[in-house]
């Protein structure tokens, strides 16, 4: 399984001058890189966060909104509003305000013809966020599910 954890840099961290290497560093993404053309991998990963059972609610194609909004041009690039509605509501009953981060966002992006980068919000980043340690139990769950989905992409493409 290739499923890669990004980092954020805190807004409180220092950068060198020189080395412009953040002195800390905080997981925020997964992210899986697929072999095969955009179109296929959107639709591979639409059927993947449905067998975790996620719904996708929102669906923002990025490369015709900037063209249309700025005339420029960006590689395919859409982002999934996905959603599991027991993890939402649980989450919910413990943070209110949760829904500032829902729903979790899945991107997926051309790389080239035949490379898809898919990637999605770390939930564990909720509780760092919100430091509120009661939502960990929804994040762990919400990121077995993501981290899954993900997965699936990846072994899918490696059967292929």
């Amino acid at each position: 399984m290739s499923v890669v954890r990004r980092a954020l840099i805190p807004p409180d961290v220092q950068f060198r001058s020189r080395q412009r290497k953040p002195r800390a560093t905080v997981s925020y993404a997964l992210t899986t890189t697929v072999r095969g053309a955009f179109a296929d991998t959107l639709a591979a990963t639409r059927t993947s966060l449905a067998d975790q059972g996620f719904g996708v609610l929102t669906e923002i194609d990025m490369q015709a909104t900037l063209k249309a909004k700025l005339d420029v041009d960006i590689p395919s690039q859409v982002i999934l509003g996905a959603c599991r509605p027991p993890l939402a509501y649980a989450s919910l009953q413990v943070e209110p305000s949760i829904g500032l981060l829902l729903p979790c966002n899945v991107v997926v992006r051309s790389l080239d013809e035949d490379t898809t980068i898919v990637e999605t919000i770390d939930p564990s980043i909720m509780v760092s966020l919100t430091g509120n340690e009661a939502l960990s139990s929804v994040a762990d769950e919400a990121g077995r599910r993501l981290t899954a989905a993900l997965a699936a992409l990846t072994n899918a493409n490696a059967d292929n």
